[in-house]
């Protein structure tokens, strides 16, 4: 349903919003900047700093271990990425420091270079990636295949459990992913009990930590799991196992600092440009996903006023605990500056390097934590690395009890989450898995670098095959022949194309069906070249092309676009001359293309081009009868409608928006009567029904469930589901001459209105009834004019009900309704408008309509659409709701995002003391009905 019919929960009046100068900001509005100048701490930040924080060492030293670094580099970068990367990021909630990504990449680079190397490479790819933001290049490193970045982000989690698996096993990882899968058989061997039992004692409470029941496991998980477990396991093992092998930091005194790098030139430029590769995709798509938390946690907090409550449930035990969801929540935070983000990865990664600690990035682990946590801003991903700053100092003691084999299974639960289902079923639904499948073994045999080139050379291969894969076949059928081009026509198919087209008939009826949405110029030269030559020889060709998804594409995104139910734009373009069999091509940029990713947008039912057949067309062997006006349901567009990638239907001629405007066109009779009833059913069954058919069986099954009853006029010219953007389903629909609504009370006419009213309300539940006027109502304009002489018709026996419309734009003591900020145009508007405003009290009147606005449970809304400048406008929320304003019908905008208030100036009510229109209006209330 769209914004012109909006339904609202709150009951908030316009008095409570606050003005534009109170500071308070619009939801979408970007958060006041701090006051002063001064770097301000919320509390919800304090305790999702902590929460961080917690989290934060025990995955550090981890990861530190997993990379055979020294262990104090992990809680340097952890600090290092929390500090500089949270002050200078365009990602406020995103928390960096040592990453899963990176384990492989740094390990192996470690064991190449020695510690100290390493540190420099991380320097240098501190500074390139400092070099990419400042060149605005971080918006194209997500352009890469989501295949390739998932398959590379799997390929090292599966190398990181393999190595972690070692470690929990009580011994050491080997080098790389296949030494250690097959040195796993004689780690097994040798297995000690101590080790294996950490560390499943420290996987179990990850697993169950998260799914405590009861109110005392609510409280026991605001901390968080990994801390949970490493803390759990590590009291077992100071009990149990004193001898089991534990953290040793070493004195800051020894910490190794960087060193001019050592080795091969182009060595050392492939490795920094691989940390920076893995740090940079690792950093921008978990700012992507903060962004996506952020705006969840937004909506949660918005959605009812009972999301307090049910924070617990929603968004995990840490929003009830910081109080993430509470009333005074600030105002939600821009979306993520990547290039700003990416200077800032780049600048922490430099500052680690320097001061010896391993590579940072941002990380979905500790930045979901810190969302989820109720964080508000910078504040808490900085005072995070504050707190592991202060804990390298002062809780050395405590960390040296850490088993290594906690950590180990800590990290190896972390390269497990890596390879994400989720991501593996939406890769094989888009049929990327082989790119994906590709990537990971790269990665597993030959490392990160070589196997994203790997997963990149596949995508290519992939890409170039389904371009260059192209079906022709040539069938004959009562003398038609049909040549169907499956695939997209460059110059690759272009031999077997001239070949197939080179051995048909001269002058034989051939139909040819292009089933792709790019053609190239040798193609197009080709067919353009045959289709003359072929009609030249007495031959006729018809052009005909797939009107929906597109190729490459999978079946469930073929129509997953938002489009209007009601093809409605060409309703009558069956009813027009059609094109010659040969007929002129179109320009290239006659197609549409879709306005976000330049691809074709796919041809809309309406305009598809079957309606242009030509009556004496050849009928194609499995085409439907002819349509009862003559018409053909198989009908072909020119070629260049599939020229330079442009899509498969060309749209209107600029001067004739609903028409297509071929250069000749052969005269033929406009159907009338039935021929343009079964002529429409026809269209519908053809072009439509395909597209509903799904959804009008499920509402077959489920039954009928609007959320509207929606009261209009029986003009031919108002088309609801247009003008509401509604399908099948959403509306509950009255229309009569005039809109009118009968008072309950009244025993002249019918009663199918208050019956509909009554059926909706009681029995369907609608939320909202909406009465809807429209200009030039005919209605109206017999109110207005003199009653026709003679004996009482239906017709104004009817249209007595809408007297009390005319007496109420008679009053004095009544404000006329105006329209956006002006006065209605003549008085026929002013009448119209003024109806609208009756019917709703009318329909106050009515028990069922009473009682559900007294429950708070119904809302009635006041529209009015104006035919010529096909705008909406609605009426002010205070009028609908019954409060006695002004009555002003503000107009809705294309991003209007709830009801408009009234604007600025119209609060008066007071009526002008003269009529804007010749004549006295209380004459007019005795004129007509």
């Amino acid at each position: 349903m769209s914004a012109c019919v909006p339904t609202r929960h709150d009951q908030s009046s316009r008095s409570s919003r606050p003005p534009r100068s109170s500071g308070v900001k619009r939801p979408h509005s970007p958060p006041p900047p701090p006051r002063g100048g001064r770097f301000r701490i919320a509390g919800a930040d304090l305790s999702a700093s902590i929460t961080v924080f917690l989290l934060a060492v025990p995955m550090s030293l981890g990861l530190a271990v997993a990379m055979d670094a020294p262990l104090e580099a992990g809680l340097i970068s952890a600090a290092v990425g929390g500090i500089v990367a949270g002050l200078l990021g365009g990602t406020p909630l995103q928390v960096s420091g040592p990453s899963a990504g990176l384990t492989v990449v740094t390990a192996e680079f470690i064991q190449m270079y020695g510690w100290r190397t390493t540190c420099a490479i991380t320097i240098g790819a501190g500074l390139l990636q400092i070099l990419l933001g400042s060149l605005r290049a971080a918006r194209s490193a997500l352009a890469v295949s989501p295949a390739i970045v998932h398959g590379t982000l799997a390929g090292i989690g599966v190398a990181i459990a393999l190595a972690q698996l070692h470690i929990v096993l009580g011994g050491s990882p080997e080098s790389s992913a296949v030494s250690n899968a097959l040195h796993l058989p004689a780690q097994l061997q040798r297995v000690g009990p101590a080790a294996p039992l950490i560390g499943g004692l420290t996987i179990a409470v990850l697993i169950l930590w998260p799914r405590l029941p009861g109110r005392a496991g609510r409280i026991m998980r605001r901390v968080p799991a990994a801390l949970a477990s490493v803390s759990l396991a590590t009291a077992v093992a100071a009990l149990a196992a004193p001898s089991v092998a534990r953290v040793d930091l070493p004195s800051w005194r020894s910490h190794a600092l960087p060193e001019m790098p050592q080795g091969p030139v182009l060595g050392l430029a492939t490795a920094v440009f691989a940390m920076m590769l893995v740090a940079s995709l690792e950093s921008l798509l978990a700012a992507v996903a903060v962004d996506k938390l952020t705006a969840d946690r937004s909506r949660v907090r918005s959605a009812a006023p009972a999301v307090e409550g049910q924070a617990s449930r929603s968004d995990g035990p840490a929003l009830e605990a910081s109080g993430a969801v509470s009333a005074a929540a600030a105002p939600p935070l821009k979306r993520s500056d990547l290039d700003r983000e990416l200077r800032a990865q780049g600048i922490a990664n430099a500052v680690s390097g320097l001061l010896g600690g391993l590579a940072v990035s941002g990380g979905a682990v500790r930045s979901s934590a810190n969302v989820r946590a109720g964080a508000t801003g910078r504040a808490s991903t900085v005072l995070h690395g504050i707190w592991v700053l202060l804990a390298t100092g002062l809780l050395v003691t405590a960390l040296e009890w850490i088993p290594l084999a906690a950590l180990g299974a800590l990290v190896m639960v972390v390269g497990i989450q890596m390879v994400n289902f989720a991501h593996i079923r939406k890769v094989h639904r888009h049929r990327e898995f082989l790119v994906y499948g590709a990537t990971i073994t790269g990665v597993l045999l030959f490392g990160v670098l070589k196997g994203v080139v790997i997963g990149i050379a596949v995508a290519v291969a992939v890409a170039l095959h389904r371009l260059a894969r192209t079906r022709i076949s040539v069938s004959e059928h009562a003398g038609q022949h049909l040549v169907v081009v499956r695939g997209q026509l460059t110059f690759l198919a272009v031999p077997r194309l001239s070949r197939a087209l080179g051995q048909l008939p001269h002058d034989a009826d051939i139909v040819v069906e292009l089933d792709g949405f790019f053609m190239d110029h040798a193609a197009y030269e080709l067919i353009h070249d045959w289709s003359n030559a072929h009609a030249a020889h007495g031959g006729r060709v018809a052009f005909t092309g797939r009107s929906g998804g597109r190729i490459a594409e999978p079946a469930s995104a073929a129509h997953s676009c938002c489009r209007p139910w009601t093809p409605w734009r060409n309703h009558h373009c069956h009813d027009r001359p059609a094109a010659p069999a040969t007929a002129p091509l179109p320009t290239a940029d006659a197609i549409p293309v879709h306005p976000a990713d330049g691809t074709p947008e796919p041809a809309p039912p309406q305009a598809h081009p079957d309606r242009h057949a030509r009556p004496d067309a050849p009928a194609r062997p499995d085409d439907p009868a002819p349509d009862s006006d003559g018409t053909r349901p198989g009908a072909f567009p020119a070629p260049e409608a599939f020229a330079h990638g442009e899509g498969d239907a060309p749209r209107p001629a600029p001067d004739h928006p609903d028409r297509f405007a071929p250069d000749h066109q052969s005269a033929r009779p406009v159907p009338t009567g039935s021929q343009r009833l079964v002529s429409g059913l026809s269209s519908f069954q053809r072009n439509t029904a395909p597209l509903v058919r799904e959804e009008l069986a499920r509402l077959a099954e489920e039954g009928q469930h609007p959320s509207q009853l929606f009261i209009t006029c029986a003009d031919s010219r108002l088309v609801t589901s247009m003008i509401t953007a509604s399908g099948p389903g959403d509306l509950f629909t009255v229309r009569n001459i005039g809109n009118l609504v009968p008072p309950p009370d009244s025993e002249t006419g019918d009663h199918s209105v208050g019956a509909a009213i009554e059926y909706a309300v009681d029995v369907l539940g609608v939320e909202s009834i909406t009465v809807c006027g429209h200009s030039g109502c005919g209605a109206m304009n017999a109110l207005l004019g003199d009653r026709p002489e003679g004996p009482e018709t239906a017709l104004w026996r009817w249209l007595r009900h809408g007297g009390p419309s005319l007496e109420r734009m008679a009053a004095r003591e009544r404000p006329w309704a105006r329209i956006s900020g002006r006065m209605p145009a003549d008085a026929v508007e002013q009448l119209c408008l003024t109806n609208v405003v009756q019917q709703l009290d009318h329909l106050r009147a009515h028990t069922s309509v009473a009682r559900r606005l007294a429950e708070g449970t119904l809302q009635l809304h006041g529209m009015y659409f104006h035919v010529g400048e096909a705008q909406s406008y609605l009426l002010t929320e205070g009028t609908s709701a019954g409060d006695g304003l002004d009555e002003v019908f503000e107009a809705i905008s294309p991003a209007h995002p709830s009801p408009p208030s009234p604007p600025a100036g119209l609060e008066d009510p007071a009526r002008p003391a003269e009529s804007p229109w010749p004549g006295d209006p209380a004459a007019l209330a005795h004129s007509g009905a």
